[in-house]
């Protein structure tokens, strides 16, 4: 059986009506949360078996593997289903940015005191990793 022939995980998994599960990627190191982003069975798959995270961008309509543009790289340390089997949770070993707004984090804003705030600034100009602005 290979790493991506798990029939547990496929029979626990639940794909909504366009064939994806919400993924969220977290350091496996410190905790921290990354992003969310969406995966289907082929990105799982690759996933699995590269050990390199891959994802499915919806507005593409295609795979899309974490840092092929910009180099900011995941890889998959473990993955998690939650209980519902409608969430995955992927902790990760990220190379570099995981915004592409160039923040560490696209959980970079935050309600305090009653406003939105931005409480991480871009550690790198989104020019330098994709070449256009990414606001």
């Amino acid at each position: 059986m290979t790493s991506t022939d798990i029939p547990s995980l496929w029979q626990s998994l639940r794909f909504d009506a366009n064939g994806l599960v919400t993924a969220i990627a977290q350091q496996h190191d410190t905790g921290e949360v990354l992003m969310l982003a969406w995966m289907n069975r082929d990105a799982i798959a690759e996933t699995l078996a590269t050990g390199r995270v891959c994802y499915f961008s919806r507005s593409r309509g295609q795979l899309w593997r974490k840092g092929e543009s910009s180099g900011q790289v995941q890889h998959l340390v473990e993955l998690r289903i939650d209980c519902d089997g409608d969430a995955l949770l992927l902790l990760v070993d990220q190379k570099g940015v995981a915004c592409h707004t160039g923040r560490r984090s696209c959980f970079y804003r935050a309600t305090r005191d009653g406003a939105l705030q931005e409480i991480m600034a871009p550690e790198i100009d989104p020019e330098r990793l994709y070449g256009t602005a990414h606001v």
